[in-house]
């Protein structure tokens, strides 16, 4: 990300702006920041919105606040339009320095509509402005961390696993793919993300199939696509390394 573009937002009316953007399936913008904070939301569709090896999936329920001069890349895994609401931070009453997932109740979501009317006089723009502002609670949900290994042969076993999380093959055989042994496989993924190969092609299939059921597929149709055997053994993957269910991680319920 170190090639990221300065993204160009136009001047607003007090403290935001708005932009509706349509995505078509698998397009992704470039790596990108504003000079505003921006809360991206998924007017149509599911988004994903990538920060580092941090990874966020917007249903409409759910938006994410990003700071200004972040980082990041949006795309959609199916048609979608984002929505994306600007505050100039000097102007701003909200100052939350990290991405931070935001619920989008019904009313949220008529204002972020409503404040992409061009023909919306300015005190009734300020006014619904102030009423965005009070009404942003964070989620408690954290993103599901993919990590991109540095090392030449790890990142093949990775992007072979990304482009089919249902892939089968054990560690044996993916060092074998790449020329070396499991031992010294086992050694570089650790050493480049932190997380054993298991866990690694575990994060990779959660955050995998978490845009499938945002579109509201069902589960035993994901847990097979991201290379499940069954639904309860995904349901008891996800459980074990977010805390939570698929269900009440995309609505950004506590866990109980």
């Amino acid at each position: 990300m170190t090639d990221a573009v300065v993204g160009d937002v136009p001047a607003g009316v007090g403290a935001i702006v708005v932009g509706n953007f349509r995505l078509e399936s698998g397009q992704w913008f470039v790596p990108h920041s504003h000079p505003q904070h921006q809360l991206a939301w998924a007017r149509r569709g599911v988004l994903g919105v990538s920060v580092g090896d941090a990874y966020w999936v917007l249903p409409r329920t759910r938006a994410l606040w990003l700071p200004a001069g972040v980082v990041h890349r949006t795309g959609a895994t199916r048609d979608a339009v984002l929505c994306s609401l600007y505050f100039a931070p000097h102007r701003c009453a909200r100052n939350w320095p990290e991405p931070t997932p935001v619920g989008v109740d019904g009313l949220l979501a008529h204002l972020m509509v409503h404040l992409g009317d061009e023909n919306l006089p300015d005190d009734a723009r300020l006014r619904a402005v102030a009423v965005v502002l009070d009404l942003l609670r964070p989620l408690p949900a954290t993103p599901i961390d993919v990590p991109t290994p540095a090392d030449d042969r790890v990142r093949a076993v990775a992007d072979a696993l990304l482009a089919d999380p249902a892939d089968p093959r054990s560690l044996e055989s993916h060092a074998r793919a790449v020329g070396v042994s499991r031992r010294t496989l086992t050694r570089l993924f650790v050493h480049d993300t932190g997380l054993t190969f298991d866990r690694w092609r575990t994060h990779a299939r959660l955050r995998a199939a978490l845009p499938l059921l945002a579109e509201g597929q069902p589960v035993s149709r994901v847990a097979h696509t991201v290379g499940y055997a069954t639904p309860s053994a995904f349901l008891a993957a996800f459980r074990r390394t977010v805390g939570t269910s698929p269900g009440r991680y995309l609505k950004g319920d506590t866990p109980p």
